[in-house]
């Protein structure tokens, strides 16, 4: 039987990257000889993330429209003209059976490309209001793997498959792991832990807030972890001082750090709260508003309709926080109801129905 070879291509964040990478992993599984192959975008945390994971990268010369007049927009027709030149000689050097595309913006001109050579594509849009590369690559997309309902207002009906967000399978059964996660973190066992996420970026506004809240925090008799991303943890690394806080850029061990876990406050972004519901922590979700459509507060509000987690704006912050917090970490019954509903929502079988419709769609 041929050799199968798939390209992957997913970055800028971590909630494109980690997908990607969940999906290659699956491929590996059910195909060992495959070859695969992921391209991003240069200088992207993808071009570390994935060699880490084990997966050959390949980088484009794209990025993002930014906000304001730079050279970069002023670059953008460019890069993307080189970054489609050179996705298509990627494309016909390396003959996938199929090419799959996570979000961020290599995938744009790698599915672009693609599709020109007539290789079957696939987008796996992680969020309830798709980002602006996937909805331009729907219409010739062959399948479109969702997570949210109704996301036929962007994409066609017809290509739609409803599986759920890809995780690693190494959160399916985190609670056996707490002891370990225990002595790995080097935690108290008789303390609860509250761990604190921000995104793989790190988000500003929650590290203000855990920064001003620490004293009140430590004050509740619980430790913490706290991922305050690369871009902030030379400004709040000095918080780490203190035993009972860990502060720390980046968590590689996932699964350890959910297990260790007692209550978690987190932005909303599709492949967090995918995650949460995997691994059925009672949380707090903080969303950005500094999205597209406000979308993370839509991915949090359709967990919190279900009465499967807490939810507080930004803009509550200074007043509510307190108030929520201090009810959810002391009450016990809160907390159990929240895991409980939280972990009715998960798709654990996700990876392997993604996985699933790309195997539909080699020749």
């Amino acid at each position: 039987m041929a050799v199968k070879r798939f390209i992957l291509s997913g970055g800028g964040t971590g909630g494109h990257i980690y997908p990607a990478i969940a999906i290659a992993n699956e491929l590996k599984f059910r195909f060992p000889d495959c070859e695969i192959l992921f391209v991003g975008a240069k200088d992207k945390m993808e071009m570390q993330k994935v060699p880490q994971a084990g997966y050959k990268i390949k980088g484009l010369w794209i990025a993002g429209i930014q906000r304001k007049l730079t050279l970069d927009n002023a670059l953008l027709p460019v890069k993307m003209i080189d970054s489609l030149f050179k996705a298509r000689k990627i494309v016909r050097q390396f003959k996938p059976d199929v090419v799959i595309g996570t979000g961020g913006f290599a995938s744009g001109p790698l599915l672009k490309a693609a599709s020109f050579l007539g290789v079957p594509t696939v987008i796996q849009e992680q969020n309830s209001f798709p980002g602006i590369t996937n909805k331009w690559l729907s219409k010739k997309a062959d399948a479109i793997c969702v997570a949210y309902d109704n996301l036929d207002r962007f994409f066609p009906a017809s290509k739609i498959v409803f599986t759920g967000n890809p995780v690693r399978q190494d959160l399916i059964n985190v609670s056996g792991k707490r002891d370990e996660a225990v002595a790995h973190f080097g935690l108290n066992p008789n303390k609860k832990t509250l761990l604190v996420l921000g995104g793989s970026l790190g988000s500003r506004r929650i590290n203000q807030l855990i920064a001003k809240e620490l004293a009140w925090l430590l004050a509740q008799d619980v430790q913490i972890i706290w991922q305050c991303g690369k871009l902030y943890y030379e400004e709040y690394r000095h918080y780490g001082d203190d035993k009972q806080v860990q502060v720390l850029s980046f968590i590689d061990r996932m699964d350890l750090v959910y297990a260790a876990a007692d209550v978690v406050i987190s932005r909303s972004g599709a492949s967090s709260v995918s995650e949460l519901c995997i691994v059925g922590k009672p949380v707090l979700f903080i969303p950005s508003p500094n999205v597209a459509e406000d979308h993370q507060t839509k991915n949090a509000q359709a967990i919190v309709d279900k009465d499967g987690a807490l939810l507080l704006k930004e803009i509550q912050l200074d007043t509510q926080f307190q108030n929520v917090f201090a009810d959810l970490i002391t009450n016990e019954g809160k907390q159990q109801k929240l895991s409980e509903n939280i972990k009715k929502l998960a798709k654990a079988n996700a990876t392997n129905d993604i996985v699933e419709e790309i195997i539909k769609l080699i020749k």
